[in-house]
């Protein structure tokens, strides 16, 4: 049997299911447990009798499978009870995004590659009750006057709505999955992101306590590497993260304090910022911040508490290369304090900022760590970067296929006192 005769037939059931189950009197008062056996017993019904009610499709009933009989009754339950489409593809553990534009346009990341589902809502209304309804379950609102929300699902996914009138295309969801383990440094050599040997200097970088940037453009993985880099931490230090939306999977850290900003209410007061927090974690006796993202002002405050007593620290921001990131935090700080003269600005990043770590997502859509660089100093009216590694793609890369390694380059690292002060001497093999 193809495949668009199992797709049809099973749209067919679940829409004919459906629409028995929304007619039934008394809908309301019937539990989830009874509604589901409801389902089941229709689907049951409808299958006995497919020769009468699916003459064209017979066979392709006959064919079902278990799985697809569970699909059908999952997503009908979803449609009545539940997120209807949205909750049958946060179900399948391969999306890692969802994207919205709609009712009827629904798009996911599969596999590192975006593409177009045949499904799609009933409607915009239909759409508009579902967003509504799990945001109303995470303590908040949207609507009309309130037409933006960054909220979480059940599952920690984080989401981000746009309603009309802002939304010109009807109702728009973004939501961006985690892996349900957190990511760790054997997954990252797995998948050829990093080689062993550079595992095995991340790890003595995090150890020494060098506070380290983790940069890349939008998909590339930051908060992915930051997660595999805590898993180096000791587990006996205290960590405070901070966060915009909880993503950060740090659980070998006993000793940890987990914040998330606020937006402000309805009357526009009540926010706390990224900036505040970690204000606040200053007085929390901190042995390390870890900051999920920088994005503004708050990058000042970041490297205040880098150069006072907090090493080790950890972040990441937007950038497309090493010195772009040096350029964005330039950028932030003057955003959120105007007056300061950029060569103060850039001496304190020089003296915050031990190690940039940048990532790219490639061609062939894999993410690879392309560079790690040595921050060395403030002189001449501008920061010296010193790379240590650098991805460099060998004979076997094609147009549509990526293939090298990061290589060590003929650099010396320059900073070596923290790993001296750590009791760390093999710090590089060839330093």
């Amino acid at each position: 049997m193809s495949e668009n005769k199992s797709n049809d037939i099973i749209y067919r059931l679940t829409n004919d299911i459906k629409r028995y189950v929304q007619q039934l009197d008394n809908l309301t008062v019937i539990d989830d447990a009874e509604l589901n056996s409801i389902i089941e017993e229709r689907l049951s019904i409808c299958l006995s009798n497919a020769r009468e009610l699916y003459p064209d499709d017979y066979k392709a009933c006959v064919l079902l499978s278990f799985k697809d009989k569970h699909d059908i009754v999952h997503s009908v339950f979803e449609a009545i009870r539940g997120l209807d489409i949205l909750g049958s593809v946060i179900k399948d553990k391969t999306i890692t995004e969802v994207m919205i534009n709609g009712y009827d346009h629904i798009f996911v990341e599969q596999d590192g590659k975006l593409k177009q589902l045949p499904d799609k809502f009933e409607s915009t209304e239909k759409l508009t009750d579902i967003i509504t309804k799990f945001v109303r379950e995470a303590g908040r609102s949207v609507n009309e006057s309130e037409p933006i929300v960054d909220t979480r699902l059940a599952d920690g996914s984080r989401v981000n709505v746009v309603l009309p009138p802002i939304a010109l295309n009807g109702p728009i969801v973004t939501i961006r999955r985690f892996p349900e383990e957190a990511m760790t440094v054997e997954k990252l050599i797995r998948y050829g992101s990093i080689t062993p040997e550079v595992a095995d200097f991340i790890e003595k970088l995090v150890r020494a306590k060098y506070n380290i940037f983790v940069c890349g453009g939008t998909g590339s993985g930051k908060t992915t590497f930051l997660n595999a880099l805590s898993n180096f931490i000791p587990t006996y230090e205290r960590i405070i993260t901070i966060e915009d939306s909880a993503e950060l999977q740090i659980k070998n850290i006993p000793n940890i304090v987990r914040l998330e900003t606020r937006n402000a209410n309805a009357a526009g007061t009540g926010a706390i910022t990224i900036r505040d927090l970690i204000k606040s974690s200053l007085r929390m006796r901190p042995e390390r911040i870890v900051v999920g993202e920088v994005r503004g002002g708050e990058a000042l405050d970041m490297l205040q508490a880098m150069n006072t007593g907090h090493d080790g620290s950890l972040s990441t921001g937007h950038a497309n290369s090493s010195y772009d990131m040096l350029s964005r935090l330039e950028t932030m700080v003057l955003s959120g304090s105007p007056g300061l003269p950029l060569e103060a600005i850039r001496q304190q990043i020089a003296s915050a900022v031990d190690i940039i770590i940048h990532l790219s997502r490639l061609r062939d859509f894999s993410r690879k760590t392309m560079e790690i660089t040595e921050v060395v100093e403030y002189k001449n009216g501008s920061i010296t970067l010193n790379p240590l590694f650098k991805f460099e793609e060998d004979e076997n890369s094609t147009v549509t296929k990526v293939s090298g390694m990061l290589k060590r380059t003929e650099n010396k690292m320059i900073h070596t006192e923290k790993f001296i002060n750590s009791g760390i001497y093999d710090f590089l093999p060839d330093n």
